[in-house]
């Protein structure tokens, strides 16, 4: 792309997780096909000219096919860009920014993946979803985002 600076080619180190719920104290969680039996919310980078609130709804529909428009938490977690996704990231960028977002829907809903992402989805009770959400920032974000059931 013309104009784009060299860091610009590098994935930007500011991301979304969206929680997604159900009043029966249930959560939305997705397999990612690398790395393997990862399990997690809805994730993913903001692009370079995008909000947190618009990469959350857009992420939210390509990863489940859900359109809903989720809330911010005001949560912002700062970790270190892991291992195995380093090579996405600009060299001089070790930390990864994350905002935290919500989507309380009434009921379960079917899941359309992003085959290219993830291959499973599960519905899954807060105990449940707490014991194999991978990542910590994700197991904090279930822990105070989803009802008890």
């Amino acid at each position: 792309m013309a104009g784009m600076t060299a860091r610009e080619h590098y994935k930007r180190p500011v991301s979304v997780l969206v929680v997604v719920t159900t009043p029966a104290g249930e959560a939305l969680l997705l397999r990612r096909r690398q790395p393997a039996d990862f399990w997690q919310s809805v994730t993913g980078s903001l692009g370079w000219d995008e909000a947190p609130g618009a990469a959350a709804a857009r992420e939210l529909r390509e990863e489940t096919g859900i359109v809903a428009e989720p809330r911010a938490t005001g949560q912002v977690n700062r970790f270190p860009i892991a291992p195995a996704w380093r090579a996405r990231y600009h060299p001089d960028d070790a930390m990864n920014e994350e905002h935290v977002f919500v989507v309380h829907l009434a009921e379960r809903v079917p899941v359309v993946l992003s085959a290219d992402e993830h291959t499973e989805s599960a519905w899954l009770e807060r105990a449940e979803a707490l014991a194999r959400a991978s990542s910590w920032t994700d197991r904090e974000a279930l822990k105070t985002l989803v009802p008890l059931g």
